[in-house]
């Protein structure tokens, strides 16, 4: 059932805007568990590197989760590359608890990537929240 909703939110996010290159979702570990790409797409990572990022990112939400008692609810974190632009976005439980973790990639030239993540994804995210925690 969970594999269902990965599969689904991945592909859903990237059906929002046509700047997305792709979508995953990771555990709190930073385990990959589904990952969906744009058509025609050809990553710039590998594999394992792809897997390495995702534990590295997981991992710094953690560090950042830590900070929202003093300065708030963390949207998403973002890094401009070159050749494109990364965010992560968590997802947690009701106690602040890291669940999953967003992993997107934008082409390098979109420059209303907030509005993208503000007014698209996350709200859709906000609308699968609930079978991603208890499916």
């Amino acid at each position: 059932m969970k594999n269902s909703v990965f599969k689904t939110l991945c592909q859903d996010i990237i059906k929002l805007d046509p700047s997305i290159r792709s979508a995953g979702i990771t555990n709190e570990d930073g385990i990959i568990l589904h990952t969906s790409h744009r058509k025609g797409i050809k990553p710039f990572l590998s594999s394992e590197e792809r897997a390495q990022y995702a534990i590295t990112a997981a991992t710094r939400q953690f560090t950042r989760l830590r900070w929202e008692v003093l300065l708030g609810k963390i949207q998403y974190a973002i890094s401009h590359y070159s050749k494109l632009i990364r965010a992560t976005i968590p997802i947690t439980d009701d106690n602040r608890k890291l669940s999953y973790v967003i992993l997107l990639s934008l082409d390098a030239g979109t420059d209303n990537f907030h509005e993208i993540i503000i007014e698209k994804i996350i709200p859709l995210i906000k609308s699968k929240k609930y079978d991603l925690l208890n499916g």
